[in-house]
């Protein structure tokens, strides 16, 4: 479960990487509807901040909920 999160969170930022080149006119034909949209520059942000936030929530319910290692007296 933790890596299904995990590749999610990673999945979205690459979406929203290749969606902000693509409406910046760096990535992809022409012919596409995002080249060149500003449009899907706030969109491919959106996706990238989204996948951040999964991947740093991922980070920290790792930390919260750790195992306790046993202590042997």
């Amino acid at each position: 479960m933790k890596i299904l999160v995990e590749i999610i969170g990673i999945a979205l930022v690459l979406a929203g990487l290749i969606f902000t080149a693509q409406s910046q006119s760096l990535l992809g034909p022409q012919s596409s509807f995002m080249y060149s949209n500003p449009s899907w520059t706030i969109n491919g942000f959106m996706f990238i901040l989204a996948g951040i936030i999964i991947l740093i929530l991922n980070i920290i319910i790792r930390i919260v909920f750790r195992p306790n290692p046993k202590h042997n007296k």
